[in-house]
């Protein structure tokens, strides 16, 4: 029997198996579809009343089209996680207190909504973690002009792996359509279907499995953090000329924090700390991100990544790691 509430902090379906719901936390809830479907109204465009694809119709179409592409494979079931409730009334329980309104005369749907799909028989180990491949997706609908008439819709999906340890996501630059632009039902099937085709898990795999070969000293990371500090209040051009750092403030703190204190990810005895745990540290901050900020900050820490390593690999002095301040 599924939980009567509309949302759930830990949703569970019995007969089921659901993807972990635990891939970002934020201000975000659970839900499961069939609630989103029963339970949520479906904004429109006001000046044709012409309806949005709606969060359920996304995350049906995704599953589909993964069934799909992976006929072979055991499939979960949706983890759906919302933000941002728009609450309403019917035109009945106009003027009404909203203390005394009754459920039935209540309307809502969410702003926002993240979901991931697992598929647990793709997998691998990386740095003694086992990493299984996961489908995911984005919707925002304050990035849409819904006071206009019916026009483009914007979505967001991508492939890449959960780290079972930590329930962190790594999401490549190409694991991620970062705005998907379509009207209908069968583009946005379309386009999920060429970025499962475009994606290699195999050579995913192995590049995160050479992350571990890479390491910083305590000192470098203190350094890369005072770094990331300084770079959002940088001049202008000095910014752009420079490799974007992908988290916050307040998820440089997280990655500080989890330095000394992460189960898995936190320094070695010498204090150093491999790219990998780097990786983890960055991507289990960014599970502090909001949805509609989620997916790019995760793709943004791959490619952050990726840029120290080519760096160290070099020999190059990066901005991020150079003590010399000349």
């Amino acid at each position: 029997k599924v939980n009567d509430n509309p949302i759930v902090e830990d949703a569970v379906v019995i007969g089921n198996e659901v993807s972990s719901d635990q891939f970002i936390h934020a201000n975000t809830v659970t839900v499961l579809n069939n609630e989103l479907r029963g339970g949520c109204i479906i904004p429109v465009f006001s000046k044709d009343n012409e309806s949005t694809i709606s969060h359920p119709e996304f995350i049906e179409t995704t599953y589909q089209t993964v069934e799909k592409f992976f006929s072979n494979e055991r499939i979960l079931q949706p983890a759906i996680r919302v933000s941002h409730p728009i609450k309403g009334r019917i035109p009945e329980a106009m003027g009404k207190p909203a203390k005394e309104l009754l459920e039935t005369e209540k309307t809502l749907y969410y702003e926002r909504m993240a979901f991931v799909i697992e598929l647990p028989g793709i997998k691998d180990l990386v740095g003694g973690n086992e990493l299984s491949l996961t489908v995911g997706g984005v919707r925002a609908y304050n990035q849409e002009n819904l006071y206009n008439r019916k026009s483009e819709e914007k979505f967001k999906v991508f492939v890449g792996f959960k780290n079972q340890v930590c329930t962190n996501l790594c999401v490549f630059t190409d694991g991620a359509y970062r705005e998907i632009k379509v009207r209908t039902l069968n583009e946005l099937s379309f386009q999920i279907f060429n970025l499962l085709s475009e994606f290699d898990p195999a050579r995913q795999f192995k590049l995160l499995q050479s992350y571990g070969n890479y390491e910083l000293s305590e000192s470098q990371f203190a350094h890369l953090l005072g770094k990331a500090r300084m770079f959002q209040h940088l001049p202008v051009k000095q910014k752009a000329e420079l490799q974007p750092f992908p988290l916050s403030d307040t998820q440089v703190t997280t990655v500080a924090r989890e330095y000394y204190h992460d189960d898995a990810f936190s320094r070695n005895q010498n204090g150093g700390l491999d790219f990998w745990k780097l990786y983890n540290l960055f991507t289990g901050a960014n599970k502090s991100s909001y949805i509609d900020t989620f997916l790019d900050r995760g793709a943004g820490c791959f490619a952050f990544i990726q840029f120290l390593i080519q760096q160290v690999a070099a020999g190059n002095n990066s901005w991020y790691l150079n003590s010399n301040f000349d």
